[in-house]
């Protein structure tokens, strides 16, 4: 009898060991009202339940990063879905993203996809300029990333600490495109005209609507949020000048994890989530995603690369220049809040 129940604790501890069937476990940078619906709709679809770890909003994407590599060789997360790109880009350059080519890969532009098929964006949001309608008259409207360096806008505008999120990424692609000593002088000039410096671009969207800010830097999805919700503020695609630099668009992307404990799973997916119908969904919602699908056509409301000057920036050179902006973001607003 002891040995039989020996053998049955034995059976039990190895069936505990084993992963879940019909499981995938996602590592999200997406904010969770964003994400986890089409998460649920996956389950529905597929029957594959998601298990999902998501960012806070101190650490944001690098956070998740930092998982990763940690894991790197007992890898927990089978699909990292990115609310941005260099962090992807760090993993591969890592060898940490395994190889997969999806069914509707060919159906995105060639710019928002590894060339080694690492990874693959969709669902866009642009870096713009949210401006307060009521505090800013129209003819006075900012234009350019440049306004915040203007004497007339001193301690009136302000931009998430560039440190993490996308702010931390558009300030490597301007390292890029640029090149440091211009980049460098740009924000140290604001730094000088006290911009203020908040915690996550929500943070500047909320500060601009309620008048506490002129206007800011954000996300297309933070600015519609206050947008839709009545606010008395409106939207500047930035660097839209002849000669400009243009406005920076950051994709989501999705990557399969190298040794991916779920592997059939998470393929399946990174299948779904590269779709016209999630792209679809995610335009729809509150974020205002901006697709990137060729199959996607429907009326939209924000703009997209297609119909505004887009910045173009190397994504791979951006992801190079990321630890020299970040150690120069770290010693300009190591004071700020």
């Amino acid at each position: 009898m002891k040995l039989a129940a020996c053998l049955l604790a034995s059976v039990c501890l190895l069936g505990c060991a084993r992963p879940p069937e019909n499981e995938v476990v996602v590592y999200s940078a997406l904010d969770q009202e964003f994400s986890q619906p089409i998460l649920e709709n996956f389950e529905e679809a597929t029957g594959i339940t998601s298990r999902v770890k998501f960012d806070t909003e101190s650490t944001k994407t690098i956070g998740l990063t930092q998982d990763i590599i940690a894991e790197g060789n007992a890898p927990r997360c089978d699909v990292f879905w990115n609310n941005e790109i260099l962090n992807t880009l760090k993993l591969e350059k890592r060898g940490l993203l395994a190889e997969y080519r999806p069914k509707a890969a060919g159906d995105y532009p060639a710019m928002y996809r590894s060339p080694e098929h690492c990874w693959h964006g969709f669902a866009a949001r642009a870096r713009v300029l949210i401006v307060n309608t009521q505090v800013v008259p129209e003819e006075d409207r900012p234009g350019s990333i440049y306004d915040f360096t203007e004497e007339k806008w001193r301690g009136r505008c302000g931009l998430a600490k560039p440190l993490f999120g996308t702010t931390a990424t558009h300030l490597a692609c301007l390292f890029a495109w640029l090149g440091d000593e211009k980049a460098e002088k740009l924000f140290r000039d604001m730094k000088t005209n006290d911009v203020r410096i908040y915690s996550g671009n929500k943070q500047v969207a909320t500060a601009v609507a309620a008048g506490e800010l002129a206007f800011g830097f954000t996300d297309t999805d933070d600015a519609m949020i206050e947008l839709e919700d009545a606010k008395p503020v409106t939207i500047v695609y930035p660097d839209q000048h002849q000669g400009g630099m243009g406005t920076l668009f950051i994709p989501n992307t999705v990557a399969l994890i190298r040794d991916a404990p779920n592997e059939a799973e998470a393929r399946r997916l990174i299948d779904y989530l590269l779709t016209a119908e999630v792209e679809i969904k995610l335009a729809r919602g509150p974020s205002a995603q901006i697709p990137l699908s060729k199959k996607v056509r429907m009326p939209l409301r924000v703009e997209t690369a297609n119909s505004v000057r887009p910045m173009e920036v190397d994504f791979y050179a951006a992801a190079d220049k990321w630890d020299t902006a970040a150690r120069f973001a770290r010693d300009l607003f190591a004071a700020a809040e």
